[in-house]
């Protein structure tokens, strides 16, 4: 059988995906030929123009929906008025820091909310879809986080580890049924908003922009280099496409070594 990247007359939606990581995999998939259901919490006349420059860019059905990841009753109405979900990406996340015992409880639960539970509810109304289809892709975003930890991170943490057990239910209840779950681990990804630190960091360290990458950036990154949108997309189609088929219950680490120390 020869092996297809194709995915034509499939279905994507990303959750959280009117910037960085999500946008840059839903132009991914729309590249390789699937209609794609773009995602966030805002409603603006820049949203839906992201989805009508991919539907230009790429000759794909793109549509923005609007849904608030920390409620689960937006999640699963998201999948519903998608109307079809072949592919389930799940990115929509948020990030807080602080110490355990100064970690504010609303930031805990807004993040517990919008990294884990949105996974769970847009998951649980993707699947019948996806059965009743005959095969369906869940992709989990999880982070270099859901395999590791750092101080001061605990609610990311929690959550992205979290992503991950999820993922191995999701594809040991699917097995046998041409639908796998598996879970992305990135490391640090060069997006408008990681750009847009790099400035502050090199006035704060007195560096140049090369040093602070290198040095403070991505001190726990071993490639000493970004991994891109665009690199997580290409993973995100490779796992859709008829190589993929057998990966499942497993994590995609894409962290420049970050997870080998």
């Amino acid at each position: 059988m020869a092996i297809t990247t194709d995915l034509s007359g499939k279905t994507a939606v990303i959750t959280g995906s009117n910037s960085g990581i999500g946008l840059g995999i839903a132009r991914e998939l729309a590249r390789a030929g699937a209609d794609v259901v773009l995602n966030s919490f805002t409603d603006t006349a820049t949203d839906h123009a992201l989805a009508d420059d991919i539907a230009q860019s790429f000759g794909v059905s793109a549509r923005y929906i609007r849904a608030d990841m920390s409620n689960g009753s937006d999640c699963r109405a998201l999948i519903a008025e998608a109307g079809a979900c072949d592919i389930l990406v799940n990115n929509a996340g948020i990030q807080h820091v602080a110490a355990i015992d100064d970690f504010p409880v609303e930031k805990w639960d807004a993040i517990i909310a919008i990294n884990l539970s949105s996974a769970f509810h847009t998951t649980a109304a993707a699947l019948p879809m996806m059965r009743k289809a005959g095969w369906g892709r869940v992709i989990n975003i999880a982070s270099a986080h859901g395999l590791t930890a750092s101080p001061y991170k605990s609610a990311y943490v929690a959550a992205k580890h979290g992503i991950v057990g999820l993922t191995k239910v999701t594809a040991l209840e699917c097995a046998g049924q041409s639908i796998t779950a598996n879970a992305i681990c990135p490391g640090y990804v060069l997006t408008p908003l990681v750009e847009a630190q790099i400035p502050d960091q090199m006035k704060t360290h007195n560096m140049d922009r090369d040093t602070v990458v290198r040095e403070v950036m991505l001190a726990r990154q071993p490639s000493k280099d970004f991994a891109t949108v665009e690199q997580l997309g290409g993973t995100a189609v490779f796992l859709c496409s008829d190589a993929g088929a057998q990966i499942t219950g497993t994590t995609i680490s894409v962290d420049g070594g970050w997870t080998a120390l």
